[in-house]
């Protein structure tokens, strides 16, 4: 049973957040976790500008994701940083290429969810997730959250992401904020109940 983790990820917020999700995918006995990245869309000298060249290339190494893929796949768990409170134009693109998918049924069936980062507490972590969820349903995907089973999500001792939508980090206005461990075992929750659902309807 596969999982595939399909990610973009400019300052290493998200990557890192999916490596938890992986490592929690991993837990259930069986289940295989494989990260892939979504094309860049932004030019070096862009990616430069903006600092995030060096750190894109720390997880070059993670291969691009094809959209053949997502049909291979038993479920699909998508990371995306927020854009004003939706996916950010790489996903987009990727996702608006999965037409000859949809054409085909192949992803209907398959468990689909999604994590997040995004800059402040409030900057549309939940609406990033929620309106993500509708092209999952236009694929016919089953939708799986993060249950209040995860208990980490309820937690008011420090400010930290993660909602029932989704594991989420929260960045910092200029990216100086890393995953905290809160939101890492949120990931790890979320890769496994995935793994978990896919499990029980591949048998």
């Amino acid at each position: 049973m596969n999982v595939l983790i399909v990610y973009y990820s400019m300052y290493g917020h998200v990557h890192r957040l999916a490596q938890a999700v992986a490592e929690g995918v991993m837990e259930v006995k069986g289940a295989e976790a494989a990260l892939r990245r979504v094309p860049e869309t932004l030019p070096e000298e862009v990616l430069k500008k903006m600092g995030a060249l060096e750190t894109q290339k720390s997880f070059a190494s993670v291969p691009i994701c094809r959209v053949d893929e997502l049909a291979s796949a038993d479920a699909i768990i998508f990371g995306t940083p927020t854009r004003f409170g939706n996916m950010c134009g790489q996903m987009r693109q990727f996702l608006d290429a999965t037409g000859g998918l949809w054409a085909k049924k192949a992803l209907v069936g398959k468990v689909g969810s999604v994590f997040t980062s995004t800059g402040t507490q409030h900057g549309g972590q939940e609406s990033t997730i929620l309106s993500f969820h509708i092209t999952l349903i236009h694929q016919g995907m089953i939708i799986a959250g993060l249950p209040y089973t995860f208990e980490g999500q309820s937690r008011s001792d420090e400010i930290t992401g993660c909602s029932p939508y989704g594991a989420s980090t929260i960045a910092g206005n200029s990216g100086e904020r890393t995953p905290t461990e809160n939101e890492l075992a949120g990931g790890r929750f979320q890769g496994r109940y995935v793994a978990t659902i896919a499990t029980k309807l591949t048998r």
